[in-house]
């Protein structure tokens, strides 16, 4: 292994942060046993949710639930996840498990997935559970712009207080403005790359890359290179600033 002489593209800041792939700390928790967990955004650096990454080299089997009042969404890169209600997920395939759902999670050898999780802020009855994959959703372009397609993996009724996006860029393609809003995002990128700005910073990235973005943090990508790129995002959505999470 080549020495990094204490060099990282990770940067930490007040309303932000890039997370980059030479940086992750893997470590093992009680309520994962068999597995490995690198987690990159979390409530200490000024998160309302967590956001990491599983992997386990020989799999995992019953999984418990998430804590009370927990909503847990599930993103497979690699291998397979599956729950004890019956749904198989694949490479790109998604769970959204809002709380008090009783079921428990399974993982084939060498899987990788991306694990979200955030107190639920409830408006009338709490939504189900929501299984799918990203090759099933289709896309719209992002106001008008047939370079920028956006999937949605969830339902965009009033009783979700999240979404998860799954963004396409042709190269070449941008953010149409730079945006600040008080939702706040995590991001990981999945396929190419490019430059993304947030705040007075611009941050080249490319896949495996993860940010977080802080309420009212300016933000903006611009797509390079050959190949287009994709990137995942979360954000809080559908209730009002002064709802508590």
């Amino acid at each position: 292994m080549t020495p990094n002489f204490g060099q990282t593209r990770s940067d930490i800041r007040r309303n932000h942060a890039l997370l980059t792939p030479e940086s992750h700390e893997w470590i093992t928790q009680p309520d994962w046993p068999g597995s490995e967990l690198a987690f990159l955004i979390s409530p200490d650096m000024g998160a309302n949710f967590a956001m990491g990454l599983v992997r386990s080299a020989e799999g995992l089997t019953d999984i418990a639930p998430a804590a009370q009042g927990i909503a847990r969404f599930v993103f497979v890169l690699d291998g397979e996840v599956t729950f004890s209600t019956g749904q198989t997920l694949g490479a790109e395939g998604y769970a959204f498990l809002p709380p008090e759902t009783e079921a428990t999670l399974g993982a084939s050898a060498g899987v990788t997935f991306l694990l979200m999780e955030w107190r639920f802020v409830p408006r009338g009855e709490i939504p189900a559970p929501v299984f799918g994959k990203v090759s099933d959703i289709e896309g719209t372009p992002l106001r008008g712009d047939d370079w920028l397609i956006v999937q949605k993996m969830l339902p965009t009724d009033a009783g979700f207080d999240g979404e998860v996006n799954i963004m396409n860029f042709h190269p070449g393609a941008s953010l149409a403005y730079v945006e600040t809003h008080f939702m706040e995002h995590g991001l990981l990128m999945l396929d190419g790359g490019g430059v993304y700005r947030l705040d007075d910073q611009w941050y080249p990235v490319g896949k495996g890359d993860a940010i977080w973005m802080g309420p009212h943090v300016p933000q903006w990508f611009g797509a390079l290179g050959r190949v287009p790129s994709r990137y995942l995002i979360y954000k809080n959505y559908n209730r009002s600033p002064l709802d508590a999470r």
